[in-house]
């Protein structure tokens, strides 16, 4: 096993400044209460900011107006759609998590977790979706490998999403971040999550195994909740997720 673990951890030597930062997470206090404070959502640090050269989007509906030239690529057919298209932008519940690349061991983990997960998300009226560093081919090996449902499955080859969300990227948080090391209490679950794991998911531009992930919920065009990935396998708690989307208020 620790073969598996040490793939889904790139030696490519390439490196970048950090992403904007996010606040990485808001408590919601009851059900039917009213929702964080966007200024709180989105505080982040001015030093990490100044050196990645751009600012986050605030909460609100500043990622939304900020991802509206982004497209992915649907997994099961390869065809461009814009990113703002997969949720209804009136009052659609959305959790949208993006992962690492298609073949990164501990991504493979994420998305069978949120497979389990998602009639629970249903039944609280969000929907999932999952999208990934590569290409629609790759995000089929993964799709057919776990199993993941291809029409919540996306690829976004050139991390045009990762960028605009302020996702970190590069070889200190992918090899040498202490948030990874909580894959170490999770290698059963990642073992029985890879067994038909394919190294091929892999994205060719080898660049791309240094992006980091993380989960964001939309009501609508407002973002409600981000979490951004400290390290490999830094994953969001799913159940902290399904609480919030919950506790969204009706529309």
């Amino acid at each position: 096993m620790a073969t598996a673990v040490s793939l889904c951890l790139p030696r490519v030597l390439h490196t970048s400044a950090p992403r904007p930062s996010f606040h990485r997470r808001v408590s919601v206090q009851g059900a039917g209460a009213t929702l964080p404070d966007a200024r709180r959502l989105c505080r982040r640090s001015s030093a990490v900011s100044a050196a990645a050269g751009a600012s986050p989007p605030e909460a609100g509906t500043a990622a939304w107006d900020s991802l509206g030239g982004v497209s992915v690529f649907a997994a099961g057919t390869g065809d461009a759609v814009p990113l703002r298209d997969l949720w209804d932008p009136s009052e659609g519940v959305v959790v949208v998590a993006l992962l690492r690349h298609f073949g990164c061991f501990c991504c493979w983990e994420l998305a069978s977790d949120m497979k389990k997960s998602m009639p629970k998300f249903e039944s609280a009226g969000a929907k999932l979706i999952a999208i990934g560093v590569g290409t629609s081919d790759k995000a089929r090996i993964l799709a057919d490998g776990l199993p993941f449902p291809v029409d919540s499955l996306y690829a976004d080859p050139e991390r045009k999403a990762y960028d605009v969300l302020g996702l970190y990227h590069g070889l200190g948080r992918t090899l040498f971040s202490p948030a990874s090391s909580k894959i170490y209490s999770r290698l059963d679950s990642i073992k029985e999550a890879t067994k038909n794991y394919k190294l091929k998911g892999t994205p060719a531009d080898l660049t791309g195994i240094m992006q980091q992930g993380g989960m964001f919920v939309f009501r609508g065009k407002e973002l409600l909740y981000a979490w951004r990935d400290e390290g490999t396998g830094d994953h969001a708690p799913l159940d902290d997720f399904l609480g919030i989307c919950r506790q969204v208020p009706a529309a």
